[in-house]
Formats: structure tokens, sequence, C-alpha cells
């Protein structure tokens, strides 16, 4: 059986897991792909620094480049983390023609048209199913499964820190502030969590997931991103009373679906690209992805709808998807088909993606407002001359003194007229807090 020699660059909780994982399974991943897979050389930052996984002091070194460049290493992995070190460490490994498998969802995000570009110039591949929601393999599926289906909407779950504090405020009826700092003491957030409850997280994995989907780069700047700092537990009561669950979710989804079956080139048309967070049906799986799991809801024109769910973060899971791109690196080495399945191919012709402010939702909006007559008539004049309809108004009893709730439920809208309406509502002196509104996903 040929041997593949693997160098490694970070031997952190994932670099841990991937150690510990070809130690449970090298032999049954050699069995199954037919390629002995060795690990023979891992890049730390220092060899006394704690780990979870007990990995012998001969593999180790402090200096990546001793990785990269050694002449008997043939796949390097990349667990470093980080946009500016590992950058260098991908083009290093790329321009010796060595395949490069990697996690660093914030790295492929930002660069990812530069590193797919360098590979092609290389011949040498990037893999990076574990770069979006660990273990579950939405990557191969979007690259290789879908292959043949135009995706109409994505839906994804894909940040557990957020969907473990949104559940644990469902579930246990907990403020957002109570649930964040359990989050942190058990060590699903960190100490400074921005890059989780704002969003940005799940940004750098939906813009991949909608590159993928869609045949063109989507660079981060263009995608609308919003947090659940707002989330409060009022919210979420009032959501569950309405038959809702509110969750994150990162949203792709073909504005205008091209028209027919046309041959060639499939072209793109506008692609909304966003992540914040919505009211989903109760009835929708979705709405049932509790705690720290992640799921992705696709849907193609030819499959159908289709559902990916599994723990997207952690030791583990994220192992599991290495060691999966590790298998497919090797056998593409040994069976000289180093391009197969290029990392990503722009197919789209013309597409681009669509401004929140042009896309048209449907909103819940809760209002604090004064208990009188007439209050609920000037909101609605209001919405009316922005053209927004009302399709329910839901005001909770048990409320009482001069400032109570008032929530509505609005018809399909384009984002900007809302937007404005709402600045006009909160406005009135019968409205005594900024308006509060999530938008409203009907997957259809």
């Amino acid at each position: 059986m040929q041997q593949v020699n693997v160098g490694m660059i970070g031997g952190g909780t994932v670099g841990g897991g991937v150690f510990q994982a070809l130690e449970r399974n090298g032999a049954l991943l050699s069995s199954r792909a037919g390629v002995r897979v060795h690990l023979r050389k891992i890049a730390v930052k220092a060899f006394d620094e704690p780990r979870k996984v007990d990995i012998p002091r001969a593999l180790l070194t402090l200096d990546w480049r001793e990785v990269v460049n050694d002449p008997e290493v043939s796949i390097v992995i990349e667990l470093a983390g980080g946009t500016t070190a590992a950058r260098e460490m991908i083009l290093e490994a790329l321009r010796l023609g060595k395949p490069v498998v990697t996690a660093n969802k914030a790295l492929l995000s930002a660069r990812g048209e530069e590193l797919f570009a360098a590979a092609g110039r290389s011949g040498a591949n990037i893999y990076y199913e574990a770069s979006v929601a660990g273990g579950i393999p939405i990557i191969k599926s979007l690259r290789e499964g879908f292959i043949g289906n135009r995706i109409l909407r994505l839906y994804g779950i894909v940040n557990g820190t957020c969907n473990y504090i949104l559940t644990r405020m469902k579930l246990d009826g907990a403020e957002f502030a109570d649930v964040l700092a359990e989050a942190q003491r058990l060590g699903y957030a960190e100490a400074e969590p921005s890059l989780d409850i704002d969003g940005h997280d799940s940004m750098h994995k939906v813009g991949i997931l909608a590159s993928l989907a869609h045949g063109f780069w989507v660079k981060p700047r263009d995608i609308h991103v919003e947090g659940i700092r707002n989330v409060s537990q009022m919210d979420i009561q009032f959501a569950g009373q309405l038959g809702y669950t509110i969750k994150l979710l990162g949203v792709v989804k073909q504005m205008h679906p091209p028209a027919g079956r046309g041959r060639g080139r499939a072209e793109a048309g506008p692609v909304l690209v966003a992540v914040y967070p919505a009211l989903v049906p109760n009835s929708h799986v979705l709405a049932s992805v509790n705690h720290a799991f992640n799921a992705v809801f696709v849907q193609g024109d030819v499959v159908g709808d289709t559902l990916f769910y599994g723990r997207g973060a952690g030791q583990d899971p994220t192992a599991s998807a290495v060691l999966s791109d590790l298998a497919d690196a090797a056998l593409d080495l040994t069976h000289e088909s180093r391009r197969r399945v290029p990392p990503f191919v722009a197919h789209a012709k013309n597409g681009r993606v669509l401004a929140l402010s042009e896309a048209v939702c449907r909103y819940y909006v809760r209002l604090r407002v004064v208990d009188r007559p007439g209050v609920l008539g000037r909101v609605a004049a209001i919405l009316g001359r922005n053209r927004i309809g009302i399709s329910s108004v839901f005001q909770p009893e048990g409320h009482e003194g001069g400032v109570v709730p008032l929530i509505l439920m609005i018809h399909e809208a384009p984002n900007r007229a809302m937007a404005r309406a709402l600045a006009q509502i909160g406005r009135l002196a019968a409205v005594k807090a900024p308006p509060v509104m999530f938008r409203v996903e009907s997957f259809k």
C-alpha cells in the first residue's frame, strides 16, 4: 500500500483532535482509501503549551516552514487559524505544489479567490470541508452532490454558540446576558464573544456556502450581518405565542430564479446573502435544531428540499471533516488526479449579491406604545403611506400601565420601505422605545 506523508500546522484543539482521530482510526481510513496516511511532523507555538491530547515530542517543531518545506511531506494541513500567517503558510505550500487541507473559514472568506487562483497556478488543490459546519459534509455536497442543481435557497444555522443561547432563552426563559455568561463558563462562548454573537462567524461560513452554491465569489463586504444582541426574552415569548422560534440564520436566496432550463453556462441572478435573527415557523425542521447543533437546509431545483444536521464545531466533528479531506487529498495524489474536483469554479456569468434593502421580506415588529386610543391608527397610517400592509395585530394580555407592547405581523415589503417606515414610527410621541424588528422566513 502506497504511503502519503502529511505535515500539520497547529496542535491546539482541532490539531489535537486530528492527531487523536488518526491514532484511533488511521488504519481504518487507510483500509478504506487504499492509501496509508502517515503524520510526519506537526508545527506548534510552544513545546510545553497545555494540550488536551498528548502528542509525542518527536513529532513537534516550532517552525511551520519545517513542515511545509519538508521534501517528504506531500500534504499540508493548516489549522493555525488567523488570516495573516496562515495565508503565507498556504501560499507557500501551494507554491511547492503541495495540496492543503484547512479549516480556516475567516481566511477563505476574506482571501478565497486569491488562494484558489494560487492553487490553480500550482496544480495543487485546497480542501476545506472543515471550514463550515464542522462534521457536516456540506462543502462536498455543494461541490459534488448538487452539481446538477441550481440552488434556489439555502438556510444555515451555522454558529453553535448563538444557537445554544437562543435555545436556552426559549426552553428555560433565561435572559440573553445570563445565558451568554453561562455559555462562557461552559466554554461554548469565548471571553470576547463578538465574533459569534454579532454574526461575523456565521458571515464567514455563509459567504463560502453562497459562493459554492451560485458560482461567483461572495465578498464579506457584500453580506448583510446582524447578530443576536437585540433578541430579548420578551420577543422569544411573543414569537412562541405566534407559532415561531427565533434562530440566527445564514440566508442565501435566489430572489429571481432563472426561467427555463437553458443549456450552457448557468447565469446567476441576484442572490440575497445575509445573516440575521429570524422567526422560523415551528412547523419547519430548522425550528427544532437546538443547543450547539448546526443545520443547513438546501433547496435545489432538481433534488428539492434537503437537510444536513450535526455538530458544527468542536474537536471531534472538525477532526472528522479534516480526515475526510485528507483522504481525498491522498487519493488525488496517488491517482494523479490532483484537480479532479477544483476547490472553486466560477461559473456564473453575471452573478451579483442583492442588497438587503432591495429584498422583499415579511416582518415581526414590536412597539412599546402609550396605551390609549388612536395609536394603532397612526402606526397603520405610516405603514400605509409606505405601501406596507399589516397581516395581524397582537397585544398581549397581562401588561398594565401607561406603556404596553404592541406586536405587528407585516406582509411582504421591501426592506428599504420597512426601514423608512420604522424610522417614522419611532418618532411618534406615543412610541416610547425604538421599534424592534425581525424578519419572518416562510421557506417558500
